[in-house]
């Protein structure tokens, strides 16, 4: 793994060989082991290092370029500084480029896990066992992949901002289908610490779906109940995260913006009570279970930050060139989020349920209406009737057409949360909940 003084290294002689007014390098060293399987056995072992130096040179009139380098001879980092100079020198300038950060403070996270950096096979092996097991015994047929990483991330610049962290990350996910493929059933589970995956676990919950959802019922499409697993609700506040940008709701594109506001370009509504008093959605990239970093895409340090209050809309997320328009101090990008929960369980969410539908996951979400951030998507791995408090059997899938701020505001109830990781939302911690009026639109033959 790459030291501190490596990174600094590495990023001093790249800035060494910079003739630009602005450099900026992004370095990243991954080290992982995983293990793909699939139709009921281990298909791929693999281990492998990887690096990264990431180059961005800027011209003083804001035209910038980028390039990226693997190898650390200094021919390989002359020649990408140079590809990344030459880009600059031909690209059109950036209006809203920002001049580079001074030295920042950035904060410790506890978020790497020494036997997790150190795993091999032994380790992540007898997870994978688990599942094949389960899989087996039930005749049924799964595929998935475990991973654990250890990875060290720096970042520098000609202004002087260095930092530096080391964190571990580890994920088990995988399927389980009926021999007919006319049924499947979905788990997965990620943190920072790789005892805390269990095939065994995880292996329980796939095969009781998949057994449990074969001949579907189909049921008309129209505004229902829903209970929400974690993931689904990870996807949802994940994509809503997108939707807190203070430039879009300043400038009327939000549905954060107030209604009518001809007369005032600026009117938000932060500071509103828009959603029930138990909903809290917060950035904390200081949760023990999330593979967060001091800082996001902007370089600005990564700090706690709510979004939704209680209830209350309480804070926008400016970057610098907005945050500079508008006379805001600039925020971090909302990430790692985090949806505060109840102590109910599952079990007692269904039990509350007279009539409704329980999802899994959602799949190929989509963005439909960005002023009111109405998103499409598909149920996946495992949809299910629920009539007068119980799971009474399989319901064929649907496409959905629904806000993520809607859900929250017709939410009743809730879990505590529990880490998901997504590619496309990353890792946020999300409960279960129980949502009213929840729109689907028609049903989707997919398992």
């Amino acid at each position: 793994m790459f030291s501190q003084q490596q990174v600094k290294d590495i990023i001093d002689q790249v800035i060494g060989y910079s003739k630009l007014p602005g450099c900026e390098v992004n370095v990243q060293w991954t080290e992982d082991d995983f293990i793909r399987f699939a139709r009921n056995g281990i298909t791929t072992s693999g281990y492998r290092v990887t690096q990264q130096i990431s180059i961005t040179s800027t011209t003083s009139d804001k035209r910038s370029g980028n390039s990226a380098v693997s190898e650390l001879t200094p021919e390989a980092l002359k020649a990408g500084v140079k590809q990344a100079e030459d880009l600059a020198l031909i690209s059109r300038p950036n209006p809203e480029d920002m001049p580079a950060l001074p030295p920042q403070t950035y904060p410790h996270l506890s978020n790497f896990d020494a036997d997790t950096a150190v795993a091999r096979g032994d380790v992540l092996i007898p997870q994978v066992q688990a599942v094949l097991r389960g899989a087996i015994k039930n005749k049924l047929v799964t595929a998935g992949f475990i991973q654990r990483s250890a990875n060290a991330v720096g970042v520098g610049n000609k202004a002087g901002l260095f930092g530096y962290h080391t964190y571990t990350d580890s994920s088990l996910t995988h399927t389980m289908r009926n021999p007919e493929g006319t049924s499947s059933g979905w788990a997965t589970q990620s943190s920072v610490a790789v005892k805390d995956l269990n095939g065994e676990e995880q292996a329980a919950v796939s095969i009781k779906k998949c057994l449990g959802g074969v001949n579907p019922k189909k049921l008309d499409p129209g505004k229902c109940t829903v209970i929400m697993e974690p993931a689904a609700v990870a996807d949802l506040i994940g994509w809503l995260g997108f939707a807190f940008g203070a430039r879009d709701a300043e400038q009327g594109q939000s549905f954060l913006s107030k209604p009518n506001q001809d007369s005032n370009a600026s009117a938000t509504l932060l500071g509103e009570k828009m959603f029930p008093e138990f909903i809290t959605l917060r950035s904390d990239p200081f949760h023990p279970k999330l593979a967060s970093t001091p800082w996001g895409p902007s370089l600005l340090p990564n700090e706690k930050i709510s979004w939704i209050e209680k209830g209350v809309v309480s804070n926008l997320f400016y970057d610098r060139f907005w945050a500079s328009k508008a006379g805001k101090k600039p925020t971090p990008f909302p990430a790692n989020l985090v949806l505060d929960g109840q102590n109910n369980s599952l079990n007692d969410l269904i039990a509350s349920v007279d009539r409704g539908l329980i999802v899994t996951r959602l799949w190929y979400i989509r963005v439909v209406q960005p002023k009111t951030w109405q998103l499409t998507g598909l149920t996946r791995d495992g949809v299910f009737l629920i009539e007068k408090g119980k799971v009474t059997g399989p319901v064929a899938n649907f496409r959905w057409n629904q806000s993520p701020a809607e859900v929250l505001q017709r939410t009743i109830k809730l879990t505590q949360p529990m880490r998901v990781t997504n590619d496309e939302t990353g890792s946020n911690m999300a409960p279960a909940l129980i949502t009213t009026d929840f729109n689907l639109t028609s049903v989707s033959d997919a398992v």
